[in-house]
């Protein structure tokens, strides 16, 4: 697949249920939905710009066959990670704040997205795709997941339900992984495919545990 249909798919795939689309459906009952849409769009460009580079880099570096089992691996993770879901802490809901609605919504986005799947899931697609496409597509991908949000947000006032969206997600984000692992480490030994699967395993009982907590 093209890489930025790609990453578009997949970014948008993993913003479901995320807590970044729960930001954005939250702000939207607040303020201006063209307001809370380009806040979203400045601060994802600067976040998948930084992203993207950091998974180019890390691409070139490491010999292409770990780079693909190693993302197929973190693909799975990130299935585990959509399947528990995110939830909003108390108070970002609150319509009051100090400064534009603009500032508020770009800094909120900035600081949610660091270190939150869809970063690292376009992370993962640059180390394998050029910069370009895999910052472009994977932007509009969450860009077009908010926009979704936040027109539910308008129209409804209140959460989506999103059960059936998440188990779908987590099972696309298996499909990819698992493809990744097979095309990357078709010839590694056993001893690593052990320790790739335990891993997994330890890491959807982690998310999976958290879930049921």
């Amino acid at each position: 697949m093209d890489a930025f249909w790609l990453s578009l798919a997949l970014i948008f795939i993993a913003e479901l249920g995320d807590k970044s689309q729960l930001l954005a459906l939250t702000l939207a009952t607040c303020f201006n939905a063209k307001v809370v849409l380009w806040g979203i769009f400045c601060s994802t460009i600067v976040v998948h710009v930084f992203s993207t580079a950091a998974g180019n880099i890390l691409g070139g570096l490491l010999p292409v066959d770990w780079v693909l089992f190693v993302a197929g691996i973190s693909f799975i993770v990130y299935g585990f990670w959509t399947l528990r879901g995110d939830s909003l802490d108390d108070g970002n809901g609150s319509c009051k704040t100090a400064v534009h609605p603009f500032w508020l919504v770009f800094s909120t986005f900035f600081i949610a997205e660091l270190g939150d799947k869809t970063m690292l899931s376009t992370l993962s697609l640059a180390t394998t795709n050029p910069f370009f496409p895999v910052w472009i597509g994977s932007t509009l991908g969450m860009v077009l997941a908010d926009a979704l949000a936040i027109v539910v947000g308008k129209v409804l006032g209140k959460k989506l339900s999103e059960n059936i969206i998440k188990v779908g997600a987590a099972g696309i984000f298996f499909i990819f992984g698992a493809f990744n692992m097979y095309e990357g480490g078709a010839g590694f030994s056993p001893g690593v495919w052990f320790v790739a699967l335990c891993v997994i395993v330890l890491t959807g009982y982690f998310f999976l545990r958290k879930k049921a907590a």
